[in-house]
């Protein structure tokens, strides 16, 4: 597997700083990155746009103190950045508004789990995160999973999967 990161523009929303997120993170477990180092590595793959834009917030503050920030502060920084509201708005209206359309079972947990994925922090614990799956359900099949009392979203998709395939 190839520790390669990949590079970030800024032109692509809020999905692709999330999944540039995912990335970067795979990169510093894989390579064993302190958290001293995190930022300097992310700042290393910055082009374009977001490359310009730390340079300007890097140089009233000398890049040594800019490369001090945590990790968690510099993400902080690029969502103020590069997530409008607007963007982040729609995502969460998909994400607790998501149906299964017909028999495409798949289709709606492909899709289900990429948004909880992306949309890690609107969703504050597992159960909540279940009760937003089974929400998207038909109802009689919503209400045999809830009756299965399932402990897990992977319970409650294995569930739905049995229940479904009868």
């Amino acid at each position: 597997m190839s520790c390669q990161p990949i590079n970030f523009k800024g032109t692509k929303g809020v999905i692709s700083l999330i999944r540039w997120f995912n990335r970067t993170e795979s990169v510093f477990s894989r390579s064993n990155y302190t958290e001293d180092c995190k930022v300097k590595f992310a700042t290393s793959t910055l082009t374009e746009e977001t490359l310009s834009w730390w340079n300007s917030f890097a140089q009233p503050i000398r890049i040594e103190e800019a490369y001090k920030i945590t990790w968690s502060e510099f993400k902080k920084l690029l969502i103020k950045k590069y997530c409008p509201r607007t963007e982040v708005k729609k995502m969460e209206d998909e994400f607790y508004n998501l149906t299964i359309k017909g028999n495409y079972l798949k289709t709606y947990i492909r899709r289900f789990q990429e948004l909880a994925f992306l949309c890690l922090t609107m969703v504050p614990n597992s159960e909540k995160l279940m009760e937003v799956f089974i929400g998207g359900l038909p109802r009689s099949i919503a209400g045999n999973v809830i009756a299965s009392k399932p402990q897990t979203l992977e319970e409650a998709i294995t569930i739905t999967q049995r229940l479904m395939d009868q």
